[in-house]
């Protein structure tokens, strides 16, 4: 039977701490996630919707993006993407009482962790201006809101239209159109804050701003390098491929500052080898500094040049660009200046140099241990330069493997989710619904708090995510949503942006992944694609947790009616009644979705063309992959103080808080822990245990705080901290960010600790 959601927030205060874990997974996951659905859904229910997660004729799991492999196991998920199911699936109500009993004072007051753990959402709530509880109201209603503010705008750049990586391919191109007819492309997104590093380095070297590899080249590497990656906890099924990898003879060099138990020893729950022994991962695991990506990549460049032979030297010729320039950057790569800015030693970057050289096929996979520093891009473009000299890229068993962290992150961009759309995308637009759709540039996620906060957007539009516990600079970012004249979310359950709102706010309960969607032309399903360009149905089962909720596409399509009115030609009505017609003007505006309906009917789904990989083809600006040469870079850290870097608990998905713990690295009970290497505790004076305030520094010299954290003596690398986010937020400055992408800088975040007064 399912329990009921916890009255009171519990007390963080005193966090249990435990030696840290050496293997992932196991009967201690299969029991967490047991439990954890079991108190969601009941047992009956927890059976009927797991057994359907990630299956051929099931619904894709809500969580990370990790693909699906060709033949599934029964139980083809993992314990967090049961807990994210489990969450959608709860048998837990918010309803219009919860609200009248919460004024939206108190929902404040609450952690992250207490609203998500109320349950679904039941009915468009509406927050009147000067009010302190939302209030039902009917979708119409709901709709006469958002048309009164949108329309009552100087411009349609006051607008801003957020998306969460969990809106299907459907909902998403409904979205960017409804958008872009409006009249803006301010269109920010979750990868403004994770992957965009990577898009901006890979469309400029490859030409293409997505990973070239497909799963079985995963089986198929020599070599695979995971870098600024914790698999085990944020995408724990690439723990299956890569104990196959394992198996069918590849070496594994695990480059992090924080040794991680799932790149340690996978237990395979799915066999009882797994689970009695498991499989150790990591061959070599080289424990870097914070930021020192970019230099360690750069020497292993430098060694590869002077290695006889080591180069592909037909493969630089032909394919690609830049290459002379590049040898000579690399060329001058300092040993010690490497040594200082990864921490490593050099008997240690030698034995990566044997095992690069040793392999044919390699594949380096990363994260946002990569993707979230100022100079993020050049380190990526260096990834790319140290696979284009052995041929790395275009050839199975080999190439760049950015891992997406939600699931259809990658989907919503390729459906035109994105402020700085491409000139043929627009083109196809303006052919396929014949309106002329704006050109100038749009807001990123950084941008638009900026505008928030100056006055110049107005109305922010969310659909899905957790927007104000996912930016970063929290301070700025939640007095940036309270000057909004408007805020809306489009959401499943109760999360921290409903209670940070504009002057007018709104929540529009939308139907989850796990749920049947019936339109006027019967059922429907959804399609998304996974961080590997694999498109693939989603079908929901579950009745829906409320009959008030309405699907994200039929939200934009009867709002664009709503908004835009008889002025607009584009068909919105029959694009609620029937999801193919939306996928039938997908495949006429987007490349590589031709024949959309007839492709998604294989229950496998389809790969998306990517040139680099399926033949070497590289559409840059010079018509090759192209080396770049940008000077190394790396966080310069002052005396007295650490590089901090912000993090997921195991209990967590991105904002979504399911637990008070951290099982892997020993921690229970409680949140606000930092954890520190003994050496730099020692020399710094904190002991174990104590409680400390983390103090951000930064050169606009505003204090940034984040009080109360108890300090945990971890194995970290030298001179580098780890915490939690949202908690560690407060602390990034919403103006350090990296070149090029502008992607939050969260994962070098300078620090002083200093003693807490509660201590």
């Amino acid at each position: 039977m399912a329990s009921k959601p916890p009255a009171g927030d519990p007390v963080q205060d005193a966090p249990q701490v435990a030696e840290p874990k050496h293997a992932a997974a196991g009967l201690p996951a299969i029991g967490h996630t047991l439990r954890i659905a079991q108190q969601q859904m009941g047992v009956r229910r927890t059976a009927l919707t797991l057994l359907r997660v990630n299956q051929k004729d099931g619904f894709d799991c809500p969580g990370c993006a990790w693909p699906e492999p060709e033949h599934r196991h029964t139980a083809e998920f993992c314990e967090n993407g049961a807990k994210a199911v489990a969450e959608e699936a709860t048998l837990r109500r918010v309803t219009p009482d919860f609200f009248a009993t919460h004024p939206v004072s108190d929902l404040a007051g609450r952690s992250g962790y207490w609203l998500g753990q109320q349950g679904r959402l039941t009915h468009p709530m509406y927050l009147p201006e000067g009010g302190d509880h939302y209030e039902p109201v009917d979708w119409q209603r709901a709709f006469d809101i958002v048309a009164e503010e949108l329309k009552d705008l100087a411009s349609p750049d006051e607008a801003v239209f957020y998306t969460s990586g969990r809106t299907s391919n459907e909902a998403a191109f409904l979205y960017q159109l409804f958008a872009r007819e409006l009249g803006t492309n301010n269109l920010p997104d979750c990868s403004n804050m994770c992957h965009e590093s990577s898009g901006s380095a890979l469309s400029e070297t490859i030409g293409v701003g997505k990973g070239s590899v497909l799963l079985d080249d995963l089986y198929q590497a020599d070599l695979i390098i995971v870098a600024g990656q914790n698999p085990g906890t944020n995408h724990p099924r690439m723990l299956s491929a890569l104990e196959k990898a394992k198996s069918n003879g590849a070496k594994i060099i695990t480059v992090n500052p924080l040794p991680e138990a799932g790149m340690e020893r996978f237990k395979n729950p799915q066999t009882p080898q797994g689970m009695l022994k498991g499989a150790a991962l990591t061959d070599l695991f080289l424990q870097i500094r914070l930021g020192g990506d970019q230099a360690l990549f750069r020497l292993l460049n430098k060694l590869i040049l002077a290695t006889e032979g080591a180069v592909d030297e037909t493969f630089v010729a032909e394919h690609t660009h830049g290459f002379e320039e590049f040898a000579a950057a690399a060329r001058a790569a300092d040993w010690d200046e490497t040594l200082t800015a990864t921490g490593l030693t050099r008997d240690s970057i030698d034995e990566a140099l044997r095992m690069v050289l040793a392999s044919k096929r390699t594949i380096v996979c990363w994260a946002m241990g990569l993707t979230q520093h100022k100079h993020s891009v050049p380190t990526i473009r260096e990834v790319v330069n140290f696979l284009l000299l052995r041929g790395n890229i275009g050839r199975p068993g080999a190439g760049v493997c950015p891992v997406r962290g939600h699931s259809n992150v990658q989907g919503d961009r390729t459906m035109g989710i994105f402020e700085r759309p491409a000139p043929a995308f627009l083109d196809a637009l303006e052919k396929e619904f014949g309106f002329t759709p704006p050109r100038e540039h749009g807001y990123d996620v950084v941008r638009a708090i900026r505008a928030l906060r100056d006055g110049e957007a107005k109305v922010f539009f969310a659909m899905g995510g957790n927007f104000v516990s996912a930016s970063p600079d929290t301070d700025v970012t939640e007095a940036a949503m309270r000057r909004a004249r408007l805020t809306v979310h489009v959401s499943t359950k109760l999360n921290r942006s409903h209670v940070v709102t504009g002057a007018r706010a709104l929540i529009l309960p939308t139907l989850g992944r796990t749920e049947r969607d019936l339109q006027g032309s019967g059922e429907q399903f959804v399609t998304v694609e996974d961080s590997m360009g694999m498109v693939h149905a989603s079908r929901g089962r579950l009745e829906p947790a409320s009959t008030h909720l309405l699907s994200e596409p039929a939200i934009v399509a009867r709002l664009a009616r709503q908004v835009l009115g008889e002025g607009s030609a584009t068909p919105w009505e029959e694009f609620e009644k029937d999801y193919a017609s939306i996928r039938d003007r997908i495949a006429r505006v987007i490349p590589g979705f031709e024949d959309f309906n007839a492709r998604v009917a294989d229950p496998a789904g389809f790969a998306l063309p990517h040139a680099p990989r399926d033949e070497r083809r590289f559409t840059t600006a010079t018509g090759k992959a192209n080396f770049t040469a940008a000077p190394v870079e790396y966080p310069e850290l002052p005396a007295g103080r650490l590089l901090l870097q912000t993090l997921r608990s195991h209990d967590q998905y991105n904002t979504t808080i399911y637990g008070l713990d951290d099982r892997y690295r020993g921690i229970k009970n409680g949140r606000r822990v930092v954890l520190v290497n003994p050496d730099d505790a020692c020399e710094l004076k904190i002991a174990d245990g104590s409680y400390v305030d983390l103090v951000g520094e930064w050169k606009d010299g505003v204090e940034r705080r984040a009080p109360g954290f108890r300090v945990v003596h971890y194995p970290t690398a030298r001179g580098c901290a780890a915490a939690y986010y949202p908690e560690t937020n407060v602390l990034v400055p919403l103006d350090a960010t990296a070149d090029t992408s502008n992607t939050p800088a969260s994962k070098s975040v300078v620090v002083r600790l200093e003693q807490s007064t509660a201590d």
